[in-house]
Formats: C-alpha cells, sequence, structure tokens
C-alpha cells in the first residue's frame, strides 16, 4: 500500500511546565494550534522483507534510527509484529530545529498512515500514548489541531477552531538543541503564563484576549542565549502584529496578527530581516 500524509507545523500559543516527575520528565501545560505550513510523508508498505528505509530533500535530516518518522514506524512494527517493511519520504518544508515539530509531525503522520495501512484499527489517544515513547510533541500532533495538552505531552483535550488570525513565522539561522534548554530549567525562577485565561480566551473566540496572555515559560531561557529571537520579537511588533512570541524551544518566532492586511505588512518587513518567513493560517 502507497499513502501520503499531511504534517504540519505546530505553534505553542502557551507553553508552561509547572513541575517536573521524578524521573526527570517535564509535566506541560500547553495550548497548541497547527498551521498550513507542513511536511509531506509518503508511506509505502513492503512484503518482501521488514526493513525500514527513511529518505528526504533535506539535507539537514538523519535517515536512520535518529529520525522519529523511523522511530514511528520501528515502535508499530515491533509492537504489533508486523512482518513488512517500509519505505518513508519525506518532503521537508517545516524548518528543521526550529520549534516548529516538524521531526513530532512527520512520526505522527507515520502513525496515522501505518495505523491504516496495517488496519491496526488503534484510536488516536492509542496512537498519542505509543507516540509519547518517540518525542512529548508527537502525541499532539496525531491530533493535529487546536488543543490543550497536559501530562507528559499524552493528554490531548481538543478545543475549538481559533478565531480568524494570521501567523507570520520567522527563523532565524541559529538552531536550538532542547535538552539543552530544558536542562537550564529552574522551576522556582520560571515566569508561568496563565493558561486557564488563555483557554477562556480561545472558548470565547477572543483574539485580543489570546494576545494578551500568551506566553511561554522557556522564552527566557532561550534568548538568554540566542538574542536575535527577542530582536526578531520586537521586530515582529513594530511592524504591527498583535503579538509576538517564541514556539516551543525555539528559535522559531511567530507574530499573530488578526487582520491579514497587518499580516502581510509584517510578514514583508520581517524579509529584510531573516530569510526564513512564511505567512500562514491555523488550520481549521
Amino acid at each position: 500500500m502507497q499513502l501520503i500524509e499531511k504534517a504540519p507545523a505546530k505553534i505553542n500559543l502557551g507553553l508552561d511546565t509547572p513541575y517536573h516527575h521524578q524521573d526527570g520528565a517535564e509535566e506541560w501545560n500547553m495550548v497548541m494550534t497547527s498551521v498550513d505550513l507542513a511536511d509531506y510523508v509518503e508511506i509505502q508498505t513492503l512484503t518482501k522483507h521488514k526493513r525500514i528505509r527513511v529518505a528526504s530533500d533535506s539535507g539537514f535530516l538523519p535517515n536512520d534510527q535518529r529520525n522519529l518518522a523511523f522511530q514511528a514506524a520501528n515502535l508499530l512494527q515491533t509492537n504489533y509484529h508486523i512482518d513488512e517493511g517500509v519505505n518513508i519520504r519525506i518532503k521537508k518544508n517545516i524548518p528543521v530545529a526550529a520549534g516548529l515539530g516538524g521531526g513530532s509531525s512527520d512520526a505522527a503522520a507515520v502513525l496515522r498512515g501505518l495505523n491504516q495501512a496495517w488496519s491496526l484499527g488503534l484510536s488516536w489517544q492509542e496512537l498519542a500514548e505509543l507516540g509519547l515513547q518517540i518525542d512529548s510533541d508527537v502525541p499532539y500532533c496525531v491530533y493535529g489541531r487546536t488543543a490543550h495538552v497536559r501530562g507528559r505531552g499524552e493528554r490531548i483535550t481538543p478545543l475549538s477552531k481559533l478565531p480568524a488570525a494570521w501567523v507570520v513565522l520567522a527563523k532565524p539561522k541559529v538552531s536550538v538543541s532542547t535538552p539543552s534548554i530544558l536542562q537550564q530549567i529552574r522551576y522556582d525562577q520560571l515566569d508561568h503564563p496563565d493558561i486557564d485565561a488563555l483557554l477562556r480566551a480561545v472558548r470565547e473566540q477572543d483574539i485580543a484576549g489570546m494576545c494578551a496572555v500568551m506566553g511561554n515559560a522557556l522564552e527566557p531561557l532561550t534568548t538568554h542565549r540566542y538574542p536575535e529571537i527577542t530582536q526578531l520579537k520586537q521586530q515582529m511588533m513594530k511592524f504591527g502584529a498583535d503579538a509576538a512570541q517564541m514556539s516551543g524551544t525555539g528559535p522559531t518566532v511567530f507574530g499573530l496578527c488578526s487582520k491579514q492586511s497587518r499580516a502581510q505588512r509584517v510578514f514583508n518587513g520581517m524579509k529584510g530581516f531573516c530569510r526564513e518567513v512564511y505567512l500562514v493560517r491555523p488550520l481549521p
């Protein structure tokens, strides 16, 4: 069987980690949404052998066991004793190591696609719980819609669609190692955003309220190391974004705009400061 799965980028409208578990894993409290910048994952199952092969059009992605899409295929193949192999080809549009969940979304696409191809009959919640073994963003990416994300990343509560908005993404030239940022967390020093207020604003379709309470508890840790992130935020606000924030552990900054004309102005302005700039919409 051969099929293609869309793997959209995600952004964190709100990101908080209130504490960590005894094993060191972070407890998350986040509001996430997906946007229409996406990778495309072609999945072909093979009956002649059990090999898993991954290829992509990006020179920055590993094609072996380090690749999250490879890990997703291996996880299902092993857990469900599948005697078929898989060829996976990834058309990359999402920047790598950008805080946009590209690798996690690719892995989630493989989980969804192979669940169908191998007739496993797993629910999205079951796929999300499996995905947590790969990365904490994979469970959300299985759903790929606006959601409240808690626990270690596996507790997904879908939310209503966002009010009409446009998003400008800008990725500086730096790449950020998520583990290196997480190791710096000092919980008594974090500024915790008001996730409950953000959830209320999303439910009430109040984009001004959303912009007023958005926050990312990890942003100060990353911007301390990479001050250019703060500079991008300042430029986005200067050009007219209603709010600007770092996504995930960075370094991508996104600007939220309630009007398309303003988003276009921000997009045009940011192209003078950053090579990788995208104008996108949240997915419905």
